[in-house]
């Protein structure tokens, strides 16, 4: 009997200890959903969540770039029966490019962009870097200020080589700017210290400005672009600024003195327009009246330098792959042997994949001096 008394009083023990854990093990279990069930919806409230620091300066910057190689032949005949014909090629990496844009707030953005080309810009130059004040929807005007390619000419092209009117025109400067945007009428005026100075001209101040003018419309069956564009100091754009300086060396080396002695004016004008898949393209830069220099004291009278370009292209679709074909007639007046004084151009190019590019040129040109050459230019791009 007290065997069996005990047995039941054990079993009954156990009973109340098994009871006992499933009942400290339960809320312990609900506690644990709980914690999954609050940890699932945090998560969940984080992927709706806006992003965070890093990508909300994301949405403000924009990357750009271009990388371009070039293969070309180039033959060269000399009309001086004396001096022995050329010819050339090479493969080089031509260009490459990297622009970032920046959104900072509202009204206030900035631009930089390197450049690189082989042989000219060693190591990466910072091309353009500037800072954009503009009045969005208070007033049509904006503000730049920095290093910038003034609006002196517009140098659009189809070719795969710059046209001879940048040769001429294009200036890089560091410039204030003022300009406007209303219904397609632009305009700018700026100005900045030049590098050319005047022969009697001993203060170094900002003297050199300029302005430009043109009307751009776009619509479903057209896009056009016109404007003209005045500098007071052609001598000072890159091309001539150059040319000017390898003088002034060369004269030195002869114990001679060259100065420059006015700054001579220069005026540019532009015809872009698009018809259906027809581009056309005509443009003029020059200078406004003669370059005077003067050599040891004495005035030397060079005729005032003229350049153009006239293009045509046509877009079309083959085997899925965008295509141009172009021609141009490019030309200049009184450059002597520093720019051809005419050049006949064909271009074709095509889309191979999204952001890649594949061209090929042909130019041949001819000099004042009878000289001429003859010029084949491969290239493979990406542009994004």
């Amino acid at each position: 009997m007290k065997q069996h008394l005990r047995t039941a009083t054990l079993c009954l023990l156990l009973s109340l200890f098994s009871a006992t854990l499933v009942w400290a093990e339960s809320p312990s279990n609900a506690v644990l959903l709980e914690r999954i069930n609050r940890l699932e919806e945090k998560l969940a409230a984080q992927d709706n969540e806006p992003a965070g620091f890093l990508d909300a300066w994301t949405d403000k910057i924009t990357l750009s770039g271009v990388i371009e190689i070039e293969a070309f032949y180039e033959s060269i005949d000399y009309d001086d029966p004396a001096e022995d014909d050329e010819d050339n090629s090479d493969i080089t990496l031509a260009t490459v490019e990297l622009g970032v844009d920046v959104d900072l707030v509202k009204h206030v953005s900035g631009h930089v962009l390197l450049l690189w080309e082989e042989d000219d810009t060693e190591p990466m130059d910072v091309d353009e870097a500037y800072i954009t004040l503009d009045g969005e929807d208070v007033l049509p005007l904006y503000l730049m200020a920095g290093k910038m390619y003034v609006p002196f000419g517009d140098y659009t092209s189809n070719m795969i080589s710059d046209p001879l009117t940048l040769e001429v025109g294009e200036t890089r400067e560091s410039a204030v700017l003022v300009g406007f945007d209303i219904n397609g009428l632009y305009g700018s005026v700026y100005a900045f210290n030049g590098d050319i100075e005047e022969a009697d001209d001993d203060d170094n101040h900002v003297d050199n400005f300029g302005a430009s003018l043109g009307y751009a419309v776009e619509n479903d069956t057209m896009t056009l672009d016109a404007g003209v564009s005045y500098i007071n100091n052609l001598v000072d754009s890159d091309g001539l600024g150059d040319g000017f300086d390898e003088a002034v060396a060369e004269a030195d080396e002869l114990g001679e003195v060259l100065e420059l002695d006015d700054y001579v004016g220069g005026f540019a004008a532009h015809f872009v327009a698009e018809f259906g898949n027809l581009n056309l393209i005509a443009e003029y830069v020059g200078a406004i009246d003669d370059i005077e220099y003067r050599v040891d004291g004495v005035k030397v009278e060079e005729d005032a330098i003229q350049s153009w370009n006239l293009e045509a292209g046509y877009t079309f679709v083959l085997l899925g792959n965008e295509m141009i074909v172009a021609a141009a007639y490019q030309g200049t007046d009184n450059a002597a042997d520093f720019l051809p004084e005419s050049r006949y151009m064909v271009c074709i190019g095509a889309g191979i994949f999204d952001y890649t590019s594949l061209a090929l040129e042909f130019a041949h040109d001819e000099y004042e001096t009878d000289d001429e050459a003859d010029i084949v230019t491969a290239q493979l791009a990406i542009e994004f």
